[in-house]
């Protein structure tokens, strides 16, 4: 365990006064290093996002930390992983479409947070849940005009490698460490932080609409999906939505008591302490995963149902 003390990811780029494609190239090799050696040592952290992605300290060139590990998995384990876990927005189609899964997943995610980056707005967004899942199947997203016309072919092909539908074609950890947009000078070096500081803004909210239930958000919706939910609206890709409505209709609609706007640096998921591990925070060095599912627990809570083990 280590006690990180330099911020959000998000927060970070907000307050800068200059950002660069190349910036954001930097910040994605970070966490491919870190994930790739997750990977290497059979760990698959399935719950991938920004609000995970964490300074070090308040340093100019601090490293950024992975944390929040409980919903992390040993692969390799003799089980085949397929829980439908993870936050709406990052979770891979393969989990949406309720079929095993591996670390694939990790690099799906990666995928979704370097698109934001580079424009500062989610690639799949819609007030309905079920249409979101939707769009997530299909992997429908796209490089919307003016807010990618400065970023190089290169960060596109980047992202279109790793949020690739079928996991057997996306590229790993370890081949996206390789890539030119990575690993050559093809990240452009033009200030783009006027535009997407602006979209961060307007889409992501601040930690006070952060809620414990986002860990099985996922596994409910998915619920309703099957049951052919459609209400709701789809929003135009041409004017990039606020994350705040999304979040906020998770909180309407479970009502969890309120929580005070800073929930501290490592997100946790606080009704489920009692029986889940210890998160870690991962640099080269890791702490020993968790290996309950936190998963199972605030399901039981949420639904009153006593799930079967996760996988």
């Amino acid at each position: 365990m280590q006690l990180v003390s330099g911020g959000e990811l998000f927060d970070r780029i907000v307050e800068k006064g200059f950002y660069t494609e190349k910036d954001a190239s930097t910040l994605i090799r970070q966490v491919l290093d870190a994930v790739n050696y997750l990977h290497r040592m059979g760990i698959v952290h399935r719950d991938l996002k920004p609000e995970n992605l964490l300074y070090f300290n308040p340093l100019d060139e601090s490293k950024i930390m992975i944390s929040d590990f409980g919903l992390s998995k040993m692969e390799g384990s003799g089980d085949v992983m397929s829980t439908a876990c993870g936050t709406p927005g990052y979770v891979a189609p393969e989990v949406l479409a309720q079929k095993p899964y591996s670390k694939a997943v990790d690099c799906w995610s990666i995928g979704v947070i370097a698109y934001i980056l580079l424009c500062g707005y989610p690639p799949f967004y819609d007030e309905n849940d079920s249409k979101l899942f939707e769009q997530i199947l299909r992997a429908d997203y796209e490089f919307d005009a003016p807010y990618w016309d400065d970023i190089s072919d290169s960060a596109k092909d980047f992202i279109s490698n790793l949020m690739e539908k079928d996991p057997a074609k996306r590229i790993t950890c370890e081949q996206a460490l390789r890539h030119p947009w990575i690993a050559g000078d093809t990240a452009l070096c033009k200030n783009i932080h006027e535009s997407v500081s602006r979209q961060m803004r307007k889409n992501f909210a601040k930690s006070k609409w952060r809620q414990a239930f986002n860990a099985t958000a996922v596994v409910r919706h998915m619920r309703r999906l099957q049951l052919g939910s459609s209400m709701g609206s789809s929003m135009d890709a041409s004017n990039p939505p606020t994350r705040t409505s999304q979040t906020q209709k998770l909180v309407q609609s479970q009502n969890p008591p309120a929580q005070s706007p800073n929930m501290g640096q490592a997100a946790q998921i606080q009704s489920a302490k009692a029986c889940a591990s210890k998160n870690s925070s991962i640099d080269g060095n890791i702490s020993a995963p968790c290996k309950e599912c936190t998963y199972t627990c605030l399901r039981k809570l949420v639904t009153g149902q006593n799930p079967k083990q996760t996988k």
